[in-house]
């Protein structure tokens, strides 16, 4: 049971002197690294849709395909 409590003590510990030095140490004002990671969440949100726009084209293709008895041919991605 000791050992439980020291751990969960340290976890703790650990995690808020990480998050102490994480916010002395930012290389950027809290408002202009905000606006960096909403920038960058943004970004890859943007990824994420044209990746899945463009798996769902591919995938409609193969249906297609499979529907008119056409030869499938699956790509390595």
């Amino acid at each position: 049971m000791r050992k439980i409590v020291n751990f969960l003590a340290g976890f703790f510990l650990g995690g808020l002197i990480g998050a102490a030095a994480g916010l002395l140490l930012a290389p950027y004002r809290g408002t202009e690294l905000q606006k960096q990671i909403r920038l960058r969440v943004d970004e890859l949100m943007e990824e994420g849709r044209k990746a899945a726009e463009a798996r769902q084209a591919e995938l409609e293709r193969q249906l297609e395909a499979f529907r008119t008895g056409e030869a499938v041919t699956i790509e390595d991605s």
